[in-house]
């Protein structure tokens, strides 16, 4: 019976030996897969982010300024005779050319006026003839003897009063034609009419109550105040010729009136240390208007090998300027730079090298240090970054 007794407890231990072998390699793949998710776990996620090369080339220089629009000439169109407005021709608000007609004044008194200067002449010639003619008479009965000399005289000074009529009666006539002309208002110049101030049947005095205002349009000065720090600068290319200018309406990203300074003020302002300085601008499509709040840039020259970056890579903070590049082991880093000058979507920028990498996207996400996967350039930065001609406008 004994004997029984140990042979079972020996089977006992053989088999629990046996179900240990046979569950340890279980055991031993366990902890591996829990030492890779801990690994996992400890790794930190790289940010997918879109990057692009930093592009080498020339860009102008731009001043750029708050500017407003002035009309070259603005004037008040006003009656230089009395009468009745007969007809106003043209609409309120019309773009009118140079010797359009805009208003009739009632002509009849002033033609009615001409018709009696002319006639007046017509009797004064026919005065004038026969003074002449009294005058020869006399003077053949004065070499005889026949007529006095106080009568001879008096025909000759009749003559003269009579010719000095009409030297009256040709500036009479030319006096109603110019008072008769005035009843047609036409426009000196090509512009655009205001509100119209008198209405048909409204009686104008000379100098008196106004008809409407007509004002240029195309060209037009654009009126700023650059400072007299960048007015060296400014000499600067006006001694080699004009400067040109760029107009940019507010809510437009493209300028579409272009110019040319014309005009600098001699007296700096003492207060401000700014001057007046005008361009004049085309604007042959009336689209800018007098008193417009606008933007006009100076191009002043060029800066070569600019490293121009795309602006919604810009960050700002309290320290300035920022922009995120793609550092050693792949993580972001962040490098304050200041910014210079904008040519189209790029910006220029300093505190870079060219062969930074710049990241462009999803920078909300990240932070200086934080592991990132840069995405392949577009195609788009990768032709831009391959132009290095210089800019032209």
């Amino acid at each position: 019976m004994r004997i029984w007794k140990i042979i079972l407890a020996g089977l006992v231990i053989t088999g629990g030996t046996a179900a240990a072998f046979v569950s340890w390699p279980r055991l031993v793949g366990e902890i591996d897969a829990k030492k890779k998710q801990t690994a996992a776990a400890a790794t930190p996620f790289a940010m997918p982010v879109p990057v692009t090369h930093v592009v080498k080339k020339t860009v102008p220089v731009f001043l750029n300024y708050a500017a407003r629009t002035e009309s070259i000439r603005d004037i008040t169109l006003q009656a230089r005779v009395a009468g009745y407005v007969e007809e106003q021709h043209v609409s309120d608000g019309a773009d009118v050319a140079a010797g359009d007609l805009l208003y009739t004044i009632d002509p009849r008194d002033y033609q009615a006026a001409l018709d009696q200067a002319k006639a007046q002449k017509v009797r004064d010639v026919a005065a004038r003839d026969y003074a002449k003619s009294n005058l020869s008479r006399g003077s053949e009965l004065a070499k005889d003897g026949w007529l006095a000399k106080d009568t001879f005289d008096q025909r000759t000074s009749t003559l003269h009063q009579a010719e000095a009529a009409l030297t009256m009666d040709d500036a009479m006539i030319r006096t109603a034609e110019l008072n008769l002309g005035y009843t047609r208002i036409v426009a000196p110049f090509a512009g655009r009419l205001g509100k119209n101030l008198a209405p048909v049947g409204t009686l104008i005095s000379v100098s008196g109550a106004p008809l409407n205002t007509l004002v240029q349009l195309d060209p037009i000065y654009v009126t700023f105040n650059p400072s007299e720090t960048d007015l060296a600068a400014i000499e600067k290319v006006r001694a080699s010729g004009d400067v040109a200018a760029e107009v940019l309406v507010p809510g437009e990203s493209k300028a579409r009136h272009k110019g040319a300074i014309t005009f600098v003020d001699n007296i700096v302002d003492r207060q401000t240390g700014t001057l007046v300085a005008r361009a004049t601008i085309a604007n042959q499509d009336f689209s800018l208007l007098p008193g417009q709040y606008v933007r006009v840039r100076l191009r002043v020259g060029e800066q070569a090998d600019a490293l121009m970056v795309p602006q919604t890579a810009l960050g700002s903070s309290q320290l300035g300027k920022y922009l995120y590049v793609v550092g050693k082991g792949d993580k972001a880093e962040q490098r304050l730079v200041t910014t210079g000058p904008i040519d189209g979507d790029l910006i220029g920028v300093t505190g870079i090298e060219e062969s930074d990498l710049i990241i462009t996207g999803n920078l909300q996400k990240i932070g200086p240090g934080i592991p990132v996967q840069p995405l392949p350039p577009s195609p788009v930065a990768s032709e831009a970054s391959a132009a290095t001609q210089p800019h032209e406008f």
